[in-house]
């Protein structure tokens, strides 16, 4: 079974109304993927709080209901993905942020990736483009 770092870019795909989102259907074959038992799916903890974040943000810009987040939120929290904390992860990503010029939430991923040796797997092109020739970052729209 292969598996990837996902971060929360990827699953606002799963989540949200599907108008005027991008990759959508690239992120669904990942999720069947995942559902099927062809791909495992590890996140930090930092993943739940911004996909909450997320749905959080998306109801205040009249994006997704009330109601429709919550059940939103409900459904990706039975994913029961595998979860890593973030804080044995900190001095990588602070050291990764400072060198590529990332958030630190950014480079928590990416250093997830780097420890599980699996690719993270973002919707952040950008992110992607900076780290990709660098780090185990790969760009959804790629895949």
């Amino acid at each position: 079974m292969n598996a990837c770092v996902l971060d929360a870019s990827v699953a606002a795909k799963w989540l949200l109304p599907p108008a005027g989102e991008t990759l959508v259907p690239e992120a669904r074959r990942l999720l069947r993927d995942y559902v099927d038992g062809r791909l495992c799916i590890v996140v930090p903890d930092l993943f739940w709080l911004e996909v909450a974040n997320l749905l959080w943000t998306s109801i205040r810009r009249g994006r997704i209901s009330l109601g429709s987040a919550g059940e939103a939120l409900r459904e990706i929290e039975r994913r029961n993905f595998p979860t890593l904390p973030s804080q044995p992860l900190l001095e990588e990503a602070f050291t990764m942020a400072a060198a590529f010029d990332r958030t630190v939430y950014d480079a928590v991923y990416v250093a997830l990736a780097v420890v599980s040796h699996a690719p993270l797997i973002t919707a952040d092109e950008r992110l992607a483009n900076a780290l990709a020739a660098r780090a185990p970052v790969r760009w959804l729209g790629g895949l």
